[in-house]
């Protein structure tokens, strides 16, 4: 296995033998460990991601599910996504991950341009991107997502759209289509590729937004687009400030304390070495801290702004614990620069808002250094 160019994320080259049952062990003995913090909350969605899932046998994501559903009360029509990669796609095993209770599966495709797989790394070409999406639909799963991204090495406007037309030829009902980025510790932010313009850029966005929204896939995250009822639930979550568990390597956590309505905020250690060796105790963190109250009504709208549905004052209040006072005059001040609308209680990013998301989320960064 080998790691893309772009990836920042907490990937690692499996080991030999792979060690897939001691690492199903470790994640519930973290999530035993960490049972007397969440005790009663039913659990809406899991998502399996972070490197390639998808290598671990189907028995393994069977008795990862059993272990979790045996220590925590599922809530009704729990949405269990596994992340997978076209190189790794196999029918049987698309098949087993169905009947263990795996319901939405994420698929990084990346591009169906074989010259762009080839500069971003990645193991796989656009007909077997295309080949898992179907053997994925003959497995039985009904909700799929694509990873797509735009912006990549030498790409024009008219490969872009190609890529868009052909994930819509599929028959997908979710598409997460973003902009790549260079991150500073990958081999593209030591050695940036050339890359589109950004005037370049935003004319493929606006093209492909419109593409997508003619196909029926309507926006509703800056980089996610969906069919009616089809809304990635799971990162919804996030996004609405919600509280998640996360256990395994590098795994991040939000969790709000019942008894003083504190946010806590935990990660584990990267290392999957580290991270086995202290499952099931306090060595597993590798950091933990409760937000202090200045920071919240900022995470809040770095999540809540992304979204294009909007949020009320209530909501607001209640996932914060902060008074509506702590952020009244920014919203103020991010409606009179056309940034947000505000209609009531509902408030609400504008396109330009959205365009220009770093602006907008600047005027919650006062709150924060003036620490009011």
């Amino acid at each position: 296995m080998q790691k893309c160019p772009y990836c920042d994320f907490n990937s690692h080259a499996a080991p030999e033998p792979p060690l897939y049952s001691a690492y199903i062990d470790a994640l519930l003995r973290d999530l035993e460990w960490e049972l007397p913090g969440i005790w009663g909350r039913p659990v809406h969605s899991i998502f399996i991601g972070g490197g390639t899932p998808s290598i671990f046998p189907a028995e393994q994501i069977e008795h990862l599910l059993s272990g979790i559903r045996a220590r925590v009360p599922f809530g009704p029509d729990l949405e269990v996504t596994l992340e997978a990669n076209p190189g790794t796609a196999e029918q049987g095993r698309f098949m087993g991950y169905r009947s263990a209770g795996v319901n939405r599966l994420s698929i990084g495709v990346q591009s169906f341009n074989n010259n762009h797989l080839q500069k971003l790394g990645r193991i796989h070409d656009g007909v077997e991107a295309a080949t898992a999406v179907e053997m994925a639909r003959e497995a039985g799963f009904e909700q799929i997502n694509l990873d797509l991204m735009f912006g990549l090495p030498h790409q024009d406007r008219s490969e872009v759209i190609e890529d868009l037309q052909r994930a819509v030829a599929l028959g997908v009902d979710h598409l997460s289509w973003y902009q790549l980025t260079m991150e500073p510790n990958t081999q593209f932010g030591h050695q940036p590729p050339s890359l589109p313009d950004d005037d370049e850029l935003w004319e493929m966005q606006l093209k492909g937004q419109e593409l997508l929204q003619g196909e029926g896939l309507e926006q509703y995250e800056v980089s996610a687009y969906a069919r009616k009822k089809s809304e990635c639930r799971h990162n919804l979550n996030y996004w609405r400030f919600g509280d998640y568990l996360g256990i395994g390597a590098g795994a991040h956590t939000k969790i709000t304390m019942a008894a003083d309505g504190a946010v806590i905020r935990s990660s584990r250690h990267k290392s999957p070495h580290h991270y086995m060796d202290g499952a099931g105790s306090e060595r597993v963190l590798s950091g933990r801290y409760a937000v202090v109250e200045q920071d919240i009504p900022l995470e809040f709208m770095m999540n809540r702004l992304r979204l294009n549905e909007p949020f009320t004052v209530g909501q607001f209040e209640e996932r914060t614990g902060c008074g509506w006072n702590k952020v009244e005059s920014a919203v103020e001040e991010g409606c009179r620069e056309g940034l947000l609308l505000r209609t009531g209680e509902q408030v609400v990013a504008t396109d330009r808002g959205r365009q220009f998301l770093n602006d907008l989320l600047a005027l919650f960064m006062d709150i924060k250094r003036n620490g009011e």
